[in-house]
């Protein structure tokens, strides 16, 4: 579980330090909204990223029946969890939708880049390119 903890230390600081970075480029640009939104919304995704590796944690050497139901549960937690950025997004006008959704998916846009990035070096060095 301490790969567990060091993959999730590492994808919730870079993601978080992208969210900072953008929320600044929006905040110097005069959009205090779409800055605030974007660091709301990376916020509950990491919440969102720890408890999955929480929840992989609570179902191990349980039966099958209680593995199932843990799993509904931590699942429709989760949701209700991922629900409150759009809410207060919604309700309160200082955060901006649009980003604040962009947010939630910041954990995922992160592992996404970086496995994107990691087919191109391995493929670049494969070939010879970039040598």
């Amino acid at each position: 579980m301490e790969t567990l903890k060091q993959l999730q230390k590492r994808y919730c600081s870079l993601a978080m330090a992208l969210a900072i970075g953008g929320a600044l480029v929006f905040v110097v640009f005069g959009y205090k909204p779409l800055g605030r939104g974007l660091v709301l919304g990376t916020l509950f995704s990491i919440i969102n990223f720890i408890l999955m590796g929480q929840n992989i944690q609570a179902r191990m050497g349980k039966t099958q029946a209680r593995t199932t139901f843990l799993a509904l549960v931590s699942v429709f937690f989760r949701f209700a969890l991922m629900a409150v950025p759009i809410v207060v997004a919604v309700k309160f006008e200082p955060y901006h939708i649009a980003t604040a959704v962009i947010g939630l998916f910041m954990v995922q846009i992160v592992l996404f880049a970086e496995n994107i990035k990691n087919l191109v070096w391995n493929k670049s060095t494969a070939t010879g390119i970039g040598k």
